[in-house]
């Protein structure tokens, strides 16, 4: 490589971040020039900061290293998206995820905004061993309740699985109709980062169907409340009823539907 004086800013850049070694970063910190100087503030604070996310994310694989070492090596995350709404199915996710991953950011699906969501969605299914989706209908969580339909979401979500899972890790539930062993979790999807994959899986692909829903049901909003008992999806409903997407076993859609 030619002597650092001879090289411009901008190939002084390409080198740094091609090769930065602790000798070029302290010639670029000692530089005359300001701009290269500068160069080498920015990398060691890409460095800090990437050294505390990797930290972050070894801290959410503490309960997967537990299984590791006990010889599990394919565990699945389960988690769901949609308990609370008021329309709209219950949607779980089961998720794989190998041994090393790059997932910058990974988290809990309700911690992220809805751009690293997506984001995240997309690298997840790219890195994942295998992942699959599964969804109980609001007949189901009317018939069943949903704690009920929850399980039950989850449980296909599983069946839907190509490569079998070792052992189950969930948050905060049990499986009892799923052989095989399991690790219920409170709290799991910002204590795993198994869980969290699974939850952001589950939470885009049930956002993304609520937006396709709503083209059946405008007038409710469901692209933007998600089913979820906002004000003004209430005021809809009180003057509507409900629609077929609803859940009527939920008391505020009773309520509305009364009213």
């Amino acid at each position: 490589m030619e002597p650092l004086s001879q090289m411009n800013i901008r190939e002084v850049e390409e080198a740094l971040y091609k090769n930065p070694s602790p000798r070029m970063l302290f010639a670029c910190q000692n530089d005359p020039r300001q701009g290269v100087r500068q160069l080498a503030v920015r990398l060691l604070k890409y460095q800090q900061a990437q050294a505390i996310e990797e930290t972050r994310i070894q801290k959410l694989l503490v309960e997967e290293k537990k299984l590791w070492n006990q010889g599990f090596q394919l565990l699945a995350g389960i988690d769901e998206a949609g308990r609370g709404p008021l329309a709209g199915p219950v949607v779980a996710a089961a998720c794989i995820l190998p041994a090393k991953f790059d997932l910058c950011g990974l988290n809990d699906s309700k911690m992220l905004t809805e751009s690293k969501r997506e984001k995240l969605y997309t690298l997840i299914q790219a890195q994942a061993v295998d992942y699959a989706i599964g969804s109980a209908e609001p007949a189901e969580i009317d018939a069943l309740n949903i704690l009920q339909a929850t399980k039950l979401a989850m449980k296909r979500a599983i069946e839907g699985l190509k490569v079998r899972p070792q052992y189950l890790m969930i948050d905060a539930l049990t499986l009892p109709t799923v052989k095989l062993p399991q690790l219920p979790l409170i709290g799991g999807d910002h204590l795993s980062a198994t869980i969290a994959a699974a939850s952001i899986l589950a939470k885009v692909t049930r956002d993304r169907l609520m937006v396709e829903l709503n083209a059946l049901y405008p007038e409710y909003t469901f692209s933007k409340n998600k089913g979820y008992g906002t004000s003004e999806h209430m005021q809809v409903l009180r003057r509507l009823g409900p629609c077929p997407l609803h859940r009527r076993s939920f008391a505020p859609v009773k309520e509305g539907n009364a009213g």
